[in-house]
């Protein structure tokens, strides 16, 4: 079984996304499982697609907010209170 690597380019590159990125979501514990050989780090391909695979969606789920009900203008409000 051949394990294939990439480094933080080349993923970033994968994803159009910024190397630094991948810096910050390695710091805040996100992102996909990385393996960090002295001071090099690397993804495992199959690390990096079953990351790819938990960010599938159907849709995004309905998120139930508070009303704030209907827009009022400040000015309009003063002057009703006048």
């Amino acid at each position: 079984m051949e394990i294939r690597h990439m480094n933080q380019n080349t993923l970033a590159a994968r994803w159009d996304i910024s190397p630094r990125t991948l810096e910050r979501w390695r710091w805040a514990g996100e992102g996909p499982q990385f393996i960090k050989l002295g001071g090099r780090v690397v993804y495992r391909l199959e690390d990096v697609e079953a990351f790819e695979a938990e960010q599938i969606r159907q849709a995004t789920p309905n998120v139930s907010r508070p009303s704030r009900g209907p827009a009022v203008d400040p000015i309009d409000e003063r002057l009703h209170a006048i």
